[in-house]
């Protein structure tokens, strides 16, 4: 068996990880998702006369990158030191980026993931009058640092974007 899931105690209830021992260091990560959207979709994005539909979503994943641990129940609330959003037209959509960084005792990853996802969820909801079936999907951790795991980067997947 793999490392044990942090999350349960030894009798397997869930629980909170205590992080009180842990010392402060400089977290940071990054994650991607995609908005996959029709032709016609994608030129309405990009000619709105009301203005950039993906400036709503980057605020949009901005403040949900601040209510992470309001939306997941295990998380602890970090006080975060830095927020970016990207969020970019490409051929056949939309490519959103999150990167976070704290100084504190545990990882932001769930923090640049929420902001992603609630960034593309934005997108859907902004476009979604030109085409019911977008697409999100690709959501993932591209990199990690700090703390006691160490560096993580994910490896590029045949076939999937690289960002």
């Amino acid at each position: 068996m793999g490392k044990p899931l942090t999350h349960y105690d030894s009798s397997g209830r869930v629980r909170m990880v205590d992080v009180s021992a842990k010392p402060e260091t400089l977290r940071e990560a990054t994650a991607a998702v995609f908005v996959k959207m029709s032709a016609a979709a994608l030129r309405a994005a990009r000619r709105n006369p009301k203005g950039n539909p993906l400036e709503i979503a980057r605020v949009a994943g901005i403040a949900a990158a601040k209510r992470t641990a309001e939306l997941i129940p295990l998380c602890h609330p970090l006080l975060l030191s830095h927020i970016d959003v990207r969020a970019n037209f490409c051929k056949n959509g939309v490519e959103i980026f999150s990167s976070i960084r704290t100084k504190g005792p545990t990882g932001v990853e769930m923090e640049a993931l929420t902001a992603a996802a609630v960034a593309a969820l934005t997108v859907y909801d902004m476009c979604k009058a030109a085409d019911r079936g977008i697409e999100i999907s690709e959501l993932r951790l591209l990199e990690k640092s700090g703390g006691r795991s160490g560096h993580y980067r994910a490896k590029a997947r045949r076939g999937k974007r690289t960002y």
